[in-house]
Parts: structure tokens; sequence; C-alpha cells
């Protein structure tokens, strides 16, 4: 005999010894034994306990049947006094024995239980795979779903993992007519591996959202709960440290999902089993049959394979999935199978990092499901696997937009992170957002604040040119936007070379003032840029009587419009029609006016026009109006307003007509666009006509705007 011990559980055998139970076996007669021999062994400091019972006297004595010695027994009872004991050979099955060569119907497993001539019992159910016995032979349906990251354990135990981003049914059931119950499903860190994102109820023109962060929304309208039950629509919801939960009865049938964000359990219970369709179901139906549409982007079926993570180490991710056979699991194990849940585990953590506190979430997931089923909890499995003391509510109330989820991005440190199938696309070009729109005068930059997070960058201390120029966050999609325009220019620098005009502008970071030695604001200089390009050259050519020529100038990422118009008189009020008379040696006058550009960034200069008979600027004969922006000496009905001080001008002049010839005569100019803060864009002409400095050449540009128009 050993020495017990000290501080060793209370059920351990301290030496080799035989308990006989002292209960009348099951619907049998019992068996009167003799004893031929007794003894008495006190084990108070060693006691033992044994299928509930509590031992610390041993008793022991020959055992015979019909005067046949069959075993030396050690037994504590105080029946011993009297010299009888119960015959122990049969079967034990759920806490209930059974005789040797035997068949019952027991109403208390609901069962028929066969013990055969070995003391093997096995039991056929008389409950459905979605009841429980109450106890008394009468079955009732008590059902748990699971799903955690993309694992549906359905209500019969069977395993499905979802490839993708879609949305799923996970329940619906003639019990509740109208029902449907969704689960939508995203990616996190990787392309390859979802997560179910949120929980939705669909009923005749209702739709509840239980989303990330303990959010709930009644068709689209946040819904504010707290820990108080409240009715929306015949649904109960409630909010506490725990998740959200949201409960549905109808024809006693009662069906309650628990959502906290990581996972969710549905609960149905009822009189009796009934057909339940979904992936949580106990149909036969496929994946692809419970696929639905709406709710989520195009192509969210599309299914990636991301390289492996080298730092996963699947053996010890399998050690650790197997805790849930271990005490003080092992609790449960009897009345919900682990394996279902290991399966999951495994599947998730051999191929996705053990980060946002996933590893105690699979825990987490089989000790509520033991709990909500068969109302016992196991206190101490946080304590066994130093997972929090407390469910992990940090996410809580933390909203994030579409494309990013709520992880750790520090240890204990919630965040909206980047999902991977967005954060992609700009990864691969080492981009932080959206190229640069250019409209007109104005300009704008879209960058994602979890791709700057992602580099430790505060978009609140970010600004452009002008330290006043500051971003903008949108509240719903979390983008950042910096932007100027005309009326703020924001320190826009805008600059010249020979084929545009560019627009530049820097995000940086704003200096701040540290105590000490460090700062932990990464530096930020990001340069962004619109242009105006130059055309080439183009010749639009129409009869006067057409009035106007007006074309569209594409200029890089801007675009505007140059139009040539004609008029009969100096205010420029009566256009050229159609019908109009125009004689030769008339005086006419021609506008240019411009479309989609900001005077005080940029000016037009009209440089040259010059009539041709032919519709080619460069082709027949020639004769110059307007030479370097300036009039032509030699003809003093040419006179030139306006030039390089606007986005349009005008001249004047006599119509004509080349000698010797009877056809069209076309009109062609030359167009340039000036940077205003060279302060040279208007040219200086003398009483001649003719340019008295060369104040354009910081603006010349090797391919103008041309435009034309012609006259018979």
């Amino acid at each position: 005999m050993e020495t017990c011990p000290s501080q060793r559980t209370a059920n351990m055998f301290c030496f080799i010894i035989y308990l006989i139970a002292l209960s009348l076996l099951e619907g049998t007669d019992a068996t009167n034994q003799t004893f031929t021999s007794s003894g008495e062994m006190n084990i108070t400091s060693c006691p033992i306990t044994y299928y509930g019972q509590k031992y610390d006297r041993v008793y022991e004595a020959d055992a015979q049947v019909d005067g046949l010695t069959v075993s030396k027994q050690k037994f504590q009872t105080a029946d011993t006094i009297n010299g009888v004991i119960t015959d122990v050979s049969g079967c034990r099955l759920s806490g209930f024995v059974y005789k040797t060569n035997t068949t019952v119907s027991d109403p208390n497993i609901c069962s028929t239980v066969t013990c055969d001539v070995s003391g093997v019992a096995t039991a056929v159910s008389d409950c459905g795979p979605m009841e429980r016995c109450q106890g008394n032979g009468v079955c009732v349906l008590n059902a748990m779903c699971s799903v955690t990251g993309s694992t549906v354990i359905d209500f019969v135990g069977r395993v499905h993992s979802v490839p993708d981003r879609c949305g799923y049914t996970l329940m619906g059931s003639l019990s509740f007519p109208g029902l449907r119950m969704l689960g939508v499903f995203q990616e996190r860190r990787r392309k390859d591996v979802s997560f179910l994102d949120r929980v939705m109820l669909e009923g005749p023109g209702v739709q509840i959202s239980l989303e990330q962060g303990g959010r709930v929304k009644l068709n689209d309208k946040v819904l504010m709960l707290n820990a108080t039950a409240q009715v929306v629509h015949g649904v109960e919801l409630s909010r506490d440290q725990t998740g959200v939960t949201a409960k549905m009865s109808a024809s006693n049938y009662t069906v309650s999902v628990l959502f906290d964000g990581y996972t969710t359990l549905i609960h149905t219970t009822g009189p009796s089993e009934a057909a339940v369709d979904g992936l949580c179901g106990n149909s036969t139906s496929s994946l692809n049959d419970e696929r639905v549409t709406g709710h989520w982007s195009t192509g969210c079926e599309t299914e990636y394979d991301d390289a492996a993570d080298s730092t996963i180490n699947c053996n010890t991710t399998t050690e650790w999935c197997n805790l849930l056979k271990q005490a003080p699991f092992t609790a449960c194990n009897e009345h919900i199978n682990p394996e279902p849940f290991i399966t999951a585990c495994t599947n998730t953590l051999c191929k996705y990092p053990a980060v946002d506190g996933l590893k105690c979430q699979f825990l987490e997931a089989y000790a509520r499901a033991c709990s909500l089923h068969s109302n016992i909890t196991m206190e101490s499995w946080r304590t066994t696997t130093s997972c929090p003391a407390v469910p992990r509510t940090f996410c809580k109330d933390r909203f994030c937009s579409a494309h990013e989820f709520c992880g750790e991005r520090n240890v204990g440190e919630p965040s909206c992170l980047c999902r991977a199938i967005f954060a992609s696309k700009y990864r691969s070009t080492g981009t932080l957002g959206e190229p640069t729109v250019c409209q007109q005068s104005s300009a704008s930059v879209i960058l994602a604040n979890c791709l700057l997070e992602d580099k430790s960058i505060d978009y609140s201390v970010l600004h452009l040119n002008d330290q006043a120029c500051k971003a903008e966050m949108d509240n719903l999609t979390h983008m950042v936007m910096f932007n100027y325009n005309g009326s703020n220019t924001c320190g826009t620098v805008v600059t010249a070379n020979n084929s545009e005009i560019i627009y530049k502008n820097t995000i940086m970071t704003r200096n701040i003032s540290t105590s000490g030695l460090i700062n932990r604001h990464s530096p930020v200089r990001i340069d962004f840029s619109c242009h105006y390009n130059q055309p080439d050259v183009t010749t639009l050519a129409i009869k006067i009587k057409h009035s106007s020529v007006i074309q569209n100038m594409t200029s890089g990422e801007w675009n505007y419009n140059l139009t040539m118009k004609a008029y009969t008189n100096a205010d420029r009020m009566i256009a050229i029609q159609p019908s109009t008379d125009i004689k030769l040696d008339q005086k006419i006058w021609v506008e240019l006016k411009t479309d989609g550009l900001n005077e005080n960034m940029v000016l037009v200069v009209t440089d040259a026009c010059w009539a041709t008979d032919q519709p080619s600027p460069i082709g027949g004969l020639r004769y110059d109006l307007i030479i370097e922006g300036c009039p032509n000496p030699a003809d003093q009905t040419v006179k030139v307003e306006g030039n390089g001080l606007g986005t349009s001008n005008y001249f004047s002049f006599n119509t004509f007509q080349f000698s010797g010839k009877t056809g069209g005569v076309y009109l062609h100019c030359k167009v340039e666009l000036c940077v205003t803060q060279s302060n040279a864009c208007a040219p200086l002409c003398n009483q001649a006509g003719r340019r008295r400095r060369s104040a354009m050449s910081t603006y010349e540009d090797e391919n103008p705007a041309f435009i034309s128009m012609a006259w018979t």
C-alpha cells in the first residue's frame, strides 16, 4: 500500500482496491451474499471519490454465491453490519447500471440499452440528432450551431468550411415562417481565409443586422441597445459584454442567436425536431445551394491561395486545439462532441496566424456552446489555458469601414486594419491610396487611413504646403482626403516646361514640438501634381456663317474647351449668324475663349493668327494678322485686346480676300497657356504693333493649341 501524497486530488487511488456498488440493479432482483471473513481499514487521510461517492473506510470480505467463493471484495457501506451486498456484475452507461444479457428501454436516457454477457453496453437513442432527452422518456428539440472563422458546425455536428467571402443561409425553418438567417463572410489578414463578419435576420420587409463592434441595424438604421431586451418586429434584442443576442419564439419553438464579432452561437429549442435548412440545418444541401445574392460585393465567390505562413507550427496548433479533450473541457465532452470544434480550430490556425485573440476564440466557442446547450459552466478553463479572464471585448463600439476589420495592430491595442484584398492593390504598387484626381482648377488626393496606420502615420498631423490645409477623414469609409481649388490653392506651386503647365503640392508631416530626444511620428512627404498638356495641332475649318468653333482640349488629367467665335460689333453681343451678310473690308471681332481654366493660376495668350487660302495652316498663301502676340504692323485694321490677361481675349480686323482667288479664306490661331506666377504673360507691343521684348519665352510651348475658321 502506498502513502497518500499530500495536495493530490481527492479521487486518486492510493492503493489497489475493489469497490462494490450497493444499489439494487435496475429492473433485477438482488442476489444475497454472505461473508466468510471481514476486516476494516480507515483511509480518512486519503479518501476515495468513486461515481460521485466519497469513501473514507474500507471493509474486506470474501463473497460467496450459493456457498461458492467468487471473489475477495473490499468496500465501505453501512449494510455490512447485516452481511448483505449486491452483485455488481453488469453494465454501466450514463451513470445507470444494467444487468448482463438484457435489453431494456430506459426512459432516463430515452434509449434502448443492451447489456451483453461480457458487460458491454450499447444504446440506441429514441431521440433524433437534434433532440435531447428530458429524463422522462420525452425527447425535445435542443440543438446548437456554431460559426467561428470560416467554419460552420451544424446542428448535427457536421463541419462546413466556407471558402470565399459571400453570404450564406445559416438557418431557415418552417417553425419560423418567412425567417431567414444569413451569415456574411469576409477576409481579414489573408485573402484565402474568411471570417464571419455579420449575421442577418431577414423577414418580410425587415432586415436586422448584427455587426462588428456590437452594432445592430434595423433596415440600415442603427439601434441603441443595452442589457434589457427590447422587442423589434417580434425579435428580442439585447447587448451586453458578451455580445449581441437576438431571440425569436413561435409555436413553442425558440431560436436564440449570440454574436460577439467573432463567433455566433445559434441555439434552437422546441417540442420536437423539425426540418431546418441552411448550413446549420439537418439537410444535405451543398455550399453552393446555400450561397445567396446581395449584401456583398461582386466576385465574392473568387477563391485565393496565399503563400503559407512560415511562422505557423501546425503541430503546436494541433496540441492547443486538442485541449478541448482535456480537463476541464471533459466535463462537457459527453454533451457536446469536441471533435468538430477541434477540426475547426486546427483548420484555421494551421493556416492563419494566431493573432487578435484567435487561439482562445475556438475554446471560448466550445465553452459557451456547452453552457447554452447543457447549462454546464467550466469556470477554470481560462486559468488552465491562460486565456483572458473575461471574453474579449476590445473591439466593442469600434466600427470599421467595409474594407477594414477590427484587430490588434499592437498587442492589446484595437485598430481598424485593412482587409487583405483591399490592401493588396495598393501594396503591390507601393501606394497609400487612389491616384490624384484633377478637375478643371481643383485637385484632390484620397488615401486609405488603414494603409497610413500600417506605416505608423497619423493622418491628423498631415497637411499640404499651406499648413492650414489639413486632411478630412470620411467617418463611414475612413478614407482621408486632401484637396485644393482655385479659391484656395493651399500653397500649390505652378511651373511650366516646353509642353505642359504643372500644378504641384506636397502632403507632409506637421512640425511637432517634442520633449526629449525621440519622436514617434514617421516623417511623411508625398508629392502629387496635375498638369495641362497642350494638344497636338488640329485644324477645324468651317464657314464663318457658322459663327463659332468649339474644340475640346484634353490636358493630361485636366480638360478645357477653347472657343473661337465671330461678331459684328465691338461689344461682342451680336454673333455672326448663317444669314448675316458680311461684305469685304467689313470689320469683324473674333473672340478666343476658354472654359475650365482657373485664371488665378493660368492665363491664355493668343500668340499668332494668320490666314491661308488652303484648309491647312501651313499650305498655300499666308497672311499674318497677329505675330508673337501683337498685331501685324503692316495691317492697321488689326487690333488685339486682353491678350494674356485672362482666360479669354479677342481681336478685330477687316475682312479680305486673297488676290486672284475666289475660294475660301481660312483663319488659324495659335493659343498658349501661361503660368500666372511668371508675371510676364501679356505681350508688350509698341505703337507699331511690334513686341518690345521677348516676354513670352517663359511660357512658349512646343505643342500649342491651334484653332481655325474660314469664310467665303
